[in-house]
């Protein structure tokens, strides 16, 4: 084969690696704006919610069905008094509270203890559903709605696991023990299933960036945004994705991920299908996607819904450092779980899960990031070696930073006319220039360290990378 032949060869294959990351990034956001049209669409027809509390308790105090909060914690000694209360006081007509320590190495059972006059208790799992052992049960001398279980040590789904098994009421929630849901959390998310003809399975709520809030006693006393730009960035992050995504998901009945900050569920059917998968760093969309496959093959009528006005608060990595792991992580669960369901993509067995929700997650976590990553490197060379038009390199960083800013925008402009819950016209000026800048340097940033979470797929590395916290408050 000649030289020349060989350069052919090369031309051609780096114009086909530019046509097909310009084509990866257009059709990502072009989703991204259906989902915004379709969200705000949502908003605009929707009934209003309930103002408060005090309405829906009136409404529905004798209709609510009893709800048991589910809070693995490990290492949480610094927080998990505050946490417990937090959830002891949720404005729900009845609830149990069960915290599962999961073999913490610190002094969480301790503060536990003390705190809440713990005293050693039988009590029998209705279902086996964890792996490790149970090392003891304790009741509360203060609070009959409060169970601690004490097990080893086998991570978040395996403490999931283990609360689940001791849960007798029809719903269970699964919360993070550093987590705040906001005191009419449960009654909102509670509410879909009063009206329920026996299909829903799930409800969803929104998450929130804690960062720059003034937290008390485990409850939220003041909303602000931090003043650092990481903290910032990831407020539009969130808001793109529950504002948009969750809700234009849900609405199109494509709803794959409740996010394990804070889920509520129909406690049989997580029963059903054995609960969370232990091998995983992806729990939460791993199971919302095991749900979908076993309710198709049992030919079940089903549903998902997410609730925006639902509000957990939690704290975002306030550093790059910490944002590499969390974005890793979720990224190799993300893979995991769709390795371990690769015969429901594109299967019309699986309807518009299998036709339309895992295909996009496939482009939006395998091929999405090393296109658009690859695509900031090849289109440019592509036009200065004469091989592409350069308005086509043009193209793709309009497509890639100025779209993707309009969308930004778009989702907070969503936020300020349907939820208001940016505090101040500052937090609101803050968030805006996050949404400028976030697409220059930052995404970019993101991108590479999705790209590790593939690498880490790809060496069977199985570790939990630990997200170091600065607390509720911090800037």
């Amino acid at each position: 084969m000649t030289w020349a032949a060989l350069q052919d060869i090369a031309a051609n294959a780096i114009v086909a690696v530019a046509f097909f990351c310009f084509i990866v990034v257009l059709l990502r956001n072009m989703i991204g704006l259906a989902q915004l049209l379709i969200a705000a669409w949502v908003f605009a027809t929707r009934i209003e919610p309930s103002e408060g509390a005090r309405e829906l308790w009136q409404r529905y105090a004798d209709l609510a069905l009893p709800i048991t909060m589910i809070a693995p914690a490990y290492n949480e000694e610094l927080s998990i008094v505050e946490s417990v209360k937090a959830l002891l006081a949720l404005e729900y007509p009845e609830h149990e509270v069960i915290v599962v320590n999961d073999g913490s190495k610190d002094d969480t059972m301790g503060r536990l203890i003390a705190a809440f006059d713990m005293y050693p208790c039988e009590r029998t799992q209705v279902a086996q559903l964890q792996q490790t052992q149970i090392r003891q049960t304790y009741a509360s001398r203060r609070f009959s709605n409060l169970l601690v279980v004490d097990k080893e040590n086998g991570r978040k789904a395996d403490a999931a696991n283990a609360g689940l098994g001791f849960a007798r009421t029809p719903l269970v929630c699964v919360i993070d023990a550093d987590s705040i849901i906001e005191p009419d959390g449960l009654l909102r998310a509670a509410e879909p299933f009063m009206h329920d003809n026996g299909r829903l399975v799930a409800v969803g709520g929104a998450i929130r960036v804690a960062n720059g809030c003034t937290v008390k006693g485990g409850s939220l006393q003041k909303i602000d945004v931090a003043k650092d730009l990481v903290p910032q960035f990831q407020v539009v992050e969130y808001l793109r994705a529950f504002l948009t995504a969750r809700v234009a998901n849900a609405q199109t009945g494509t709803l794959m991920l409740i996010s394990g900050a804070f889920g509520l569920f129909r406690r049989s059917t997580l029963v059903e299908i054995g609960g969370y998968q232990h091998d995983t760093v992806g729990e939460d969309l791993e199971l919302v996607v095991h749900l979908h496959r076993h309710l198709r093959e049992k030919k079940r009528d089903y549903r998902f819904a997410f609730v925006p006005d639902i509000v957990c608060w939690t704290e975002a990595p306030a550093a790059l450092k910490g944002l590499d792991n969390q974005r890793a992580r979720w990224q190799q669960g993300s893979v995991e779980t769709l390795v371990r369901h690769r015969g429901m993509i594109f299967n019309p067995r699986y309807g518009r899960i299998g036709l339309l929700a895992m295909p996009h997650i496939l482009l939006e976590d395998v091929l999405g990031p090393p296109a658009e990553l690859l695509g900031y490197l090849v289109l440019p060379a592509a036009a200065l070696l004469g091989l592409l038009d350069p308005m086509m390199a043009v193209a793709f960083f309009f497509v890639s930073i100025v779209f993707g800013t309009g969308l930004s925008v778009g989702t907070l402009a969503l936020e300020e006319q349907q939820l208001r819950r940016t505090p101040s016209a500052r937090s609101l000026l803050r968030i805006g220039r996050a949404a400028l800048l976030e697409n220059f340097g930052y995404r970019q940033i993101n991108l590479w360290y999705r790209i590790q979470g593939v690498r880490r797929f790809l060496k069977k590395d199985g570790t939990w990378a630990s997200v170091p916290r600065v607390g509720f408050g911090a800037d």
